[in-house]
């Protein structure tokens, strides 16, 4: 009867940690460590896997998993789902955020090569290029002097997908699409 119970308090311990697709040091960035280095807290959990005593083994998971509990609370790690690291993708596209790299540890490297949105404001500037903001908060300028036929507005689909090196187009309402660059602000 005891090892049933032991047996169920470990899975729910598995479970904890299959959740945690990532864990994201707050502390360290991309460049200060390794691609694959894991965290402390995480590591004294995964070690607990080597003991062979039930009960020393339950023992070292219940304190692993309340440092690991402690870590998340306390903002010194973050654990991301891989749906939230598609989320995070996502809303980062177009920028250039090489540190966003610690989202792509697990073996699905699902790009993102196109998005798709509503345009909350757009704005053309005196030169006659365009700067639309999307309903995700994302900012794209125009950057090349090609002319759109029909002014986008609030609430005109705007689709960006990338382009040759590094560039992106922007198509308005369907109409022939200009390149565009993503924008940190208005």
């Amino acid at each position: 009867m005891q090892q049933f119970k032991l047996w169920g308090r470990m899975k729910t311990w598995f479970k904890l940690v299959a959740v945690a697709a990532l864990v994201v040091p707050l502390a360290a960035t991309a460049a200060d460590a390794p691609k694959s280095a894991t965290p402390a807290v995480l590591k004294a959990l995964f070690d607990c896997r080597a003991i062979t005593t039930d009960a020393e083994r339950l023992a070292c998971y219940d304190a692993a998993v309340g440092q690991v509990n402690k870590a998340e609370k306390t903002g010194e790690v973050i654990i991301v789902d891989r749906q939230e690291a598609r989320a995070a993708r996502r809303q980062a596209f177009g920028l250039d955020l090489s540190a966003l790299a610690i989202l792509d540890r697990s073996e699905e490297k699902t790009e993102v090569d196109r998005v798709i949105g509503e345009v909350v404001s757009a704005r053309q500037s005196p030169d006659g290029r365009w700067t639309v903001v999307l309903a995700d908060g994302a900012v794209w300028k125009q950057v090349d002097d090609q002319s759109i036929s029909k002014d986008p507005k609030k609430g005109s689909r705007a689709e960006i997908r990338k382009a040759s090196m590094g560039s992106y187009f922007m198509n308005l309402d369907g109409q022939r699409a200009v390149r565009a660059r993503r924008a940190d602000t208005q």
